[in-house]
């Protein structure tokens, strides 16, 4: 048993409430239960009771001991001095007031019905994956959508705060954080770490200025990577070593620490492949924010990241070693995943700022993006749960993360539909 599932119980009202008493045997009415804020304090605000004869107008606090009270320091807590109700699971210890009088104490355990407790302990019984995997399927379809939608948005504003903190490191320069985000994003899970320390060491400013030259654009992306620190056979890398000496002493550059991975990944996802497409990119387009953020089309977007790695790229993946001719240009699939994980973020951060609602036009464009395919998604298939777009990937990653792992059943519309029925 947990807090929670008393706060299930209060906020959907699953009790008889004409039946209510206090551990001393007072009637409770209940006028207003309060407010569910999630904050810090008394788990219901402003709730309404008439206890015996007496109105009260206060908060009310939830344990599942009446003990917890003091365990969780309370007492010395001046948010809970005006606690009118304590509601408990178990009645163990009475709790007192600043002037000594007795908290009055609603116990729940004589109110909740066997088949109540049965619902919450077989939803929380040990699954091989999630807590409802085998009942998921058979879910109402429309309660099912509401509530992606919801997952959807949770999940992009989460995606969109690193947009917010980097506005305000940059003083809302939304090309920068372009630039930053796109070059985060280009390295994926295994190198977006050293690439955001690439980002973090070049100053925007001097990718508008050398933007004109792609070579510049490749030395210095190159360069602060530290994948120019050898010496070369191809005269490609060399012509870049000597553009890189040249811009490291003009702008006062110098190499990150962390190196980028080659390991495990799949050639097209070299980090000399992506640095090379990333300048291509920022020299095709010298605008990037401006264009996204008048873009709504789906085929636009994917116009504009159609990009391809130089010449050399052709036959190669890494400098100096020649591979078997093939052009080196963002894939769809890519293409797709900069959209959810950047273009996306950037577009709902910018209407956040200002003051407006592209909730539709965001919902549209994500759905017309193929789903994604990863073992979550995979394993949610195998469970009855399928998926058709993009849309409906982001909210199942949101709901398996955020909700499922995290065993938080009785906050997800799922967990107290199934409770309810």
């Amino acid at each position: 048993m947990k807090e929670d599932f008393l706060h299930h119980l209060w906020l959907y009202k699953r009790l008889d409430i004409t039946q209510l008493q206090t551990t001393t045997g007072e009637h409770i009415q209940i006028l207003h239960f309060g407010h569910y804020l999630q904050s810090a304090g008394p788990d219901f605000f402003n709730a309404q009771l008439i206890i015996g004869d007496q109105k009260w107008a206060g908060n009310i606090e939830m344990h599942l001991k009446s003990s917890d009270w003091y365990l969780h320091n309370h007492q010395t807590d001046v948010n809970y001095d005006n606690v009118i109700l304590h509601v408990v699971w178990e009645h163990d210890i009475d709790v007192f007031r600043k002037n000594n009088e007795a908290i009055p104490v609603l116990e729940l355990k004589n109110y909740v019905s066997n088949e109540q407790i049965k619902q919450y302990q077989n939803l929380f019984r040990p699954k091989s994956w999630i807590n409802c995997e085998n009942e998921l399927a058979s879910v109402d379809e429309f309660l099912v959508q509401n509530w992606q939608e919801r997952l959807f948005f949770e999940r992009l504003e989460q995606k969109s705060q690193v947009v917010k903190d980097w506005l305000v490191e940059t003083q809302y320069d939304w090309e920068q954080v372009t630039f930053g985000l796109l070059f985060k994003n280009f390295g994926l899970n295994s190198n977006g770490a050293p690439f955001l320390a690439i980002v973090k060491e070049l100053p925007f400013s001097v990718v508008r200025k050398e933007r004109e030259n792609l070579q510049c654009l490749e030395a210095l992306f190159f360069g602060i990577s530290g994948l120019l620190e050898s010496d070369f056979e191809d005269n490609y890398p060399k012509e870049l070593q000597r553009n890189w000496w040249f811009l490291k002493q003009k702008y006062q550059l110098k190499t990150v620490s962390q190196e980028v991975q080659f390991y495990k990944l799949r050639p097209d996802n070299f980090p000399t492949i992506r640095l090379a497409q990333l300048a291509a990119l920022f020299h095709k387009q010298h605008s990037i924010f401006q264009l996204l953020i008048a873009t709504a089309s789906l085929n636009e977007l994917r116009e504009m990241f159609k990009v391809s790695a130089s010449k050399y790229w052709e036959k190669h993946y890494q400098f100096d070693k020649e591979s078997p001719k093939k052009r080196k240009q963002l894939s769809s699939e890519f293409i797709d995943l900069l959209l959810v994980n950047t273009i996306l973020p950037l577009q709902f951060s910018y209407a956040d700022y200002q003051g407006t609602d592209k909730s539709e036009d965001l919902l549209e464009l994500i759905k017309q993006v193929k789903a994604e395919s990863n073992a979550v998604i995979s394993k949610f298939a195998t469970i009855g749960v399928s998926s058709e777009n993009a849309f409906q990937t982001q909210a199942l990653l949101q709901l398996k993360k955020m909700y499922c792992e995290m065993n938080r059943c009785l906050q997800c519309q799922i967990g107290i539909h199934l409770l309810k029925n």
